[in-house]
């Protein structure tokens, strides 16, 4: 009998009808469309299948305007999946459903009071982790990411983010395991020494935030000489329009959680298999 290769997984939200109501920390407020909003999003997630990813996408209602952007719910390696505390009260009844999503595919810890942190502040690359320090994750956060981390050999490192930006992934992600694509006016460079930085296009502040995926990026269509310079340095780039969640402080990373396949050198998964 053949057993079929597993998939990779992007879990992702539904746009809620009241994402007009999101929160903003940088942004002024101003309408989203929200059938716009969801047009894009379906046709982001269309990009994630075309790249080999089956999309799990969870239900959301007017409760939750941020739902949508996944990625701040929890921190996903390997070894184990971090549910965050997120910086915003608001968010923190999101919680159960991705808990119970990530729950089939990696063994779960949790972040405890007073430690609060969003995804979007943690950048993962290779056996390095990030962690911003940003308005929405503390001190506290980063000590446990370090505590449960560490062990299984990351190393953790906290950076500041500064000027206009939301999370440490608006100003840096990651294109591979060593090269960074940057917004230097956004980051401290001093804590990702020993990696390659590549700088986003001078006019294109916002562009640093891309979604690293096993064959490709995905970028948004709104910073096209950024993209430009990926594809020029042999990255293969899929480029999505993201405009309305952009209004509501999202970006490309921000729309899905990303379970890759484990390779038998993982480990065996919690349910005895392996993923």
């Amino acid at each position: 009998m053949i057993t079929p290769m597993p998939e990779a997984v992007a879990i992702t939200r539904a746009v809620s009808g009241a994402v007009a109501s999101c929160e903003l920390t940088c942004l002024p407020r101003v309408p989203i469309d929200v059938e716009v909003a969801r047009r894009q999003h379906r046709a982001y997630e269309q990009a994630l299948e075309v790249s080999g990813y089956r999309v799990e996408q969870l239900g959301s209602d007017d409760t939750m305007p941020d739902s949508v952007f996944v990625e701040d719910m929890a921190v996903v390696v390997d070894e184990v999946a971090i549910l965050t505390r997120p910086g915003a009260d608001s968010r923190r009844r999101e919680m159960p459903a991705i808990a119970a999503a990530l729950a089939a595919y990696r063994p779960l810890q949790q972040i405890e009071p007073p430690g609060t942190v969003d995804g979007g502040d943690v950048l993962v690359a290779g056996r390095h982790v990030f962690v911003g320090r940003s308005t929405r994750t503390n001190d506290a956060a980063f000590a446990q990411l370090r505590r449960i981390l560490a062990p299984l050999g990351y190393t953790v490192v906290a950076t500041a983010v500064r000027g206009d930006c939301l999370h440490l992934k608006s100003a840096v992600t990651a294109l591979d395991d060593r090269r960074l694509l940057v917004n230097r006016a956004w980051i401290d460079p001093a804590p990702f020494d020993g990696f390659t930085l590549l700088d986003v296009a001078p006019d294109e502040p916002s562009a640093a935030n891309v979604l690293r995926l096993a064959d490709r990026l995905i970028a948004a269509r709104a910073f096209p000489r950024t993209a430009e310079c990926l594809e020029a340095l042999g990255y293969r780039v899929e480029r999505v329009e993201a405009s309305e969640l952009a209004k509501a402080e999202g970006a490309v990373t921000c729309c899905s959680l990303i379970v890759p396949v484990l390779s038998a050198a993982a480990g065996p998964s919690p349910h005895g298999g392996m993923r």
